[in-house]
């Protein structure tokens, strides 16, 4: 138990089994708005010696009441079977080219979108098939390979938080690699036809996105020119 002069502290049992805290109320509330905690999360109160639902603990009960609100009136995303489905903002900030964007224009942009949820060892991209979208992975893991003299060769595994796909969306010519769900997954596909749709309707929105695509494609140049030049290196270090 704390002193009675101050003020109580918080621990917060995370999803990953992990106790955070103690924290301060104003942090506790930070973590709330930014759907850190959400009202399932169990909090411990150290004045009180009790733990406790976050959405049970009177200073936050108005936080949960208004997000409830807000959600009540979020843009339905649906599936490709038709199935609908609410995003939260968090759930699309996890893609990171998305993470800049305010709660509106997040909401504006998944109206040009679609989910697609994708069972493991799915083949969501074949090479050489004509490229028609892109993909952001809100939830799972990718992989994108080669088959190459009959073995796979992995050119690269994707995490929440990651895209492929983005030539589609400029140029409809055959995929250069396929893409396979690691794990369950769940992704946000970006028809070619929707992102025309996107610029002519919404180029406001479509500006921000285009730039951190390509401050992404940027990184990843950079990233495989190093290697190249490091294989060249390597090699030539062997030569005679």
């Amino acid at each position: 138990m704390q002193p009675d002069n101050e003020p109580p502290g918080y621990c917060i049992w995370g999803v990953d089994k992990v106790v955070y805290g103690p924290v301060d109320l104003p942090v506790l509330v930070n973590w709330v708005q930014e759907e850190r905690v959400t009202a399932d999360n169990w909090i411990y109160r150290q004045d009180t010696d009790t733990w406790q639902k976050a959405a049970h603990i009177a200073e936050l009960k108005m936080f949960f009441q208004t997000h409830a609100a807000t959600q009540a009136t979020a843009p339905t995303l649906r599936t490709l079977d038709g199935t609908s489905i609410t995003p939260k903002p968090a759930t699309l900030r996890r893609v990171r080219i998305l993470a800049g964007l305010n709660d509106a224009q997040l909401e504006r942009f998944a109206r040009f979108t679609e989910l697609q949820p994708v069972r493991q060892w799915t083949e969501i991209v074949k090479q050489g098939s004509p490229g028609d979208a892109m993909y952001l992975v809100l939830e799972g893991e990718v992989r994108v390979r080669m088959i190459i003299a009959g073995k796979e060769s992995i050119l690269a595994t994707l995490a929440a938080g990651e895209f492929f796909g983005e030539v589609a969306l400029f140029d409809h010519g055959p995929r250069s690699a396929d893409v396979v769900a690691n794990q369950d997954s769940l992704l946000l596909k970006i028809s070619a036809g929707a992102f025309q749709r996107l610029v002519g309707e919404a180029p406001d929105q479509a500006a921000p996105f285009l730039f951190a695509i390509c401050q992404t494609l940027i990184a990843r140049i950079r990233a495989d020119n190093k290697r190249y030049r490091d294989s060249i290196t390597f090699v030539r270090a062997m030569e005679p």
